[in-house]
Order: C-alpha cells, then structure tokens, then sequence
C-alpha cells in the first residue's frame, strides 16, 4: 500500500527531539571582530549553516534571540549584515560586556521569556561565547544543541574541544540541516514545503562554494 499520508504528529511540546514549539533559536556574537580570527571553518561555510538556521526558525515560527558583545562600548560592531537580513526586521540585538551571555541579565531574561527549555545556540568562539553560556544552560536545566558546522574556533583544536566539552556537561551538538530537517520531520506534512524551500536554496549555494574552494 502506498505511503503519502504522515504519521500521527506526537506532542510538538514534550516531544523528545526538537519541533517549533518546544526550542528557541540563540546566535552569540557574528560580529565582523569575532570572525577575523576563527581558522577551524571558513566564514563563508559558517555564514551558510548560520542562514540556514535563520530561515528555518522564521519558516516554523521558532523564537531567536540575537546577542553581541561590545558595541555599546564601542569596541565592536554588530551582528553580520547577512545574517541580520534573514531575521525580522525588529530583532533586537542584546549587547553584554562579557563573555558569558548568560551572565547578562537582559540576556538571560530573553531565554526565559520564551518558554523553552531547548536552546538551539550557535557563536563565535566555539571554545569561549558558544561554551560558557551553554555549560551554565544545562546546569540550568536547560538542554542545550550546539550547531557545530554554524560555528567555529580559533583552531581547530579549539573548536573540536570545546564541542568535546559541551557534550561531557550533557549538550547535544547537531548540524543546521539536522535542525531543519527535525522541525519538519515528515515529508507528507503541509509544512514540509518550508523546508524545501530552504533546501532548494542550500545546496545549489554549498556546492557553488566548494566550487570556488571557499568551504571543504
């Protein structure tokens, strides 16, 4: 018998794995002062997996909070242009003086508010913005999913070790096309179209890049 309708959809809030109603979506510090000294991933290959991760939460509806650190101080300028454009146009920009995100209060504030205990978080560095809010998450309480190819470190020791961190304090460390292809999970569902639609953008944008050997 032929298979075109979905399995029954299971509670989208207690779910075990990811849906648009039980994560948020965290980007830490894409500040133009924080790429110039990742070497672990090209920024081009980040800026990929970041968009994506942008179109997916707008296509399913999943809440983002966008975090600098230093503008108010004038140190450093804000968010990435390219990742800005994929958000909405009010998305607030939460600027901190430290490392620790989770250490601000606005910030910290912001998580709360969602109503999520599954944070999706992707920075830069893997190894200092990305880590320390994610390990004070989950001992929170939180369960945390670093995007590991959204990401990078200033080597690639550093980014791999860190990943090796967050993992032992219990996060899960996923891709940008593993957290799409969660929210959308059937085929068969009238949502599925979202995440098409990000795909038929993705890969034809990948391969032209490892074409011009701007990614691996």
């Amino acid at each position: 018998m032929a298979k075109t309708t979905p399995e029954p959809i299971r509670d989208p809030a207690s779910d075990r794995l990811l849906t648009p109603e039980n994560c948020a979506l965290v980007l830490i510090d894409y500040q133009p002062e924080q790429y110039r000294s990742v070497t672990s991933s090209s920024s081009e290959e980040i800026n990929l997996n970041v968009v994506a991760l942008c179109r997916f939460a707008r296509a399913y509806g999943v809440p983002v909070i966008v975090s600098t650190v230093g503008v108010d101080m004038g140190v450093n300028t804000g968010t990435a242009e390219e990742i800005m454009a994929e958000l909405p146009g009010d998305q607030k920009e939460i600027d901190r003086t430290g490392v620790n995100a989770w250490e601000d209060a606005e910030f910290r504030a912001a998580v709360e508010a969602t109503g999520r205990r599954n944070i999706v978080i992707a920075g830069l560095w893997t190894e200092v913005c990305l880590t320390f809010p994610t390990l004070d998450m989950q001992a929170g309480g939180y369960h945390v999913y670093p995007v590991a190819d959204a990401v990078g470190g200033i080597s690639a020791v550093a980014h791999d070790q860190a990943l090796e961190r967050m993992r032992q304090a219990g996060a899960t460390p996923i891709t940008a096309i593993q957290f799409g292809s969660e929210l959308m999970r059937n085929w068969a569902r009238d949502s599925s179209p979202k995440f098409r639609a990000v795909l038929q953008w993705y890969f034809p944008k990948r391969f032209g890049l490892m074409r011009e050997g701007k990614i691996g």
